[in-house]
């Protein structure tokens, strides 16, 4: 999953996307209002942390225009304690959740990890396809009760289809999900990780849709 933060304080900034990277996600960061409108405004992100007291542009402005240019990725305002008139201005202007400074990292975590679930149409960080069992929450992957070692590559891999199952996922969308906006991207290196993927998982549940991309079966009791 690719996520942006949009933070002017730079330790703030930096210490949010250490923790957003070792949970798993690819992290593009932004300092000021004008960057982090661009970035949102042009890139495919599943997440956006933004912060509202911005130089620039503000935060409440930033969100506004994306929701005005139909940017409709999941986004989680960092308020002041003290200032409820934010937290209703952000959920007005359009964001999706809201967590108040100082905060603990954990629940930032958990805030991004439900919006992204959310977003998916899940209600768990659980999700299932046959025997493949994948914790959000822990970043494991098990396959009839055992645990398969991946790269960090092919768990983002295997987390975006199976959040998307039943949906034709191209090569291009994973290659714009999986990497950050500095990445040399090549879009042919995603075959290579979902053949590796098939050899670890040993279970026939990523489908090639020839010319057009994967697939994820749905879980025969989803409607």
């Amino acid at each position: 999953m690719r996520l942006l933060v949009v933070e002017d304080d730079r330790d703030l900034n930096r210490q949010l996307t250490d923790a957003l990277k070792a949970a798993g996600y690819v992290v593009d960061t932004a300092f000021d209002g004008e960057e982090g409108h661009f970035l949102g405004d042009t890139e495919p992100y599943d997440a956006v942390i933004l912060d509202l007291g911005l130089p620039e542009m503000d935060g409440i402005t930033v969100l506004e225009n994306w929701r005005r240019n139909n940017r409709s990725m999941p986004v989680l305002v960092l308020t002041a304690r003290d200032r409820w008139s934010d937290k209703v201005a952000g959920i007005d202007a359009g964001a999706d959740d809201y967590v108040s400074k100082p905060f603990h990292m954990e629940e930032v975590l958990a805030r991004v990890r439900a919006l992204i679930r959310r977003a998916a149409g899940n209600a768990t960080n659980d999700l299932y396809c046959g025997p493949v069992h994948l914790d959000a929450r822990a970043s494991r992957v098990t396959v009839d009760g055992s645990m398969v070692k991946l790269t960090s590559h092919e768990y983002r891999v295997l987390a975006y289809l199976m959040l998307h199952q039943g949906r034709i996922v191209s090569r291009t969308e994973l290659t714009e999900h999986l990497y950050d906006q500095d990445f040399d991207r090549d879009s042919n290196t995603i075959e290579v990780f979902i053949g590796r993927l098939r050899k670890k998982l040993k279970a026939d549940v990523i489908e090639t849709v020839r010319g057009l991309g994967y697939r994820v079966a749905a879980p025969e009791n989803a409607t």
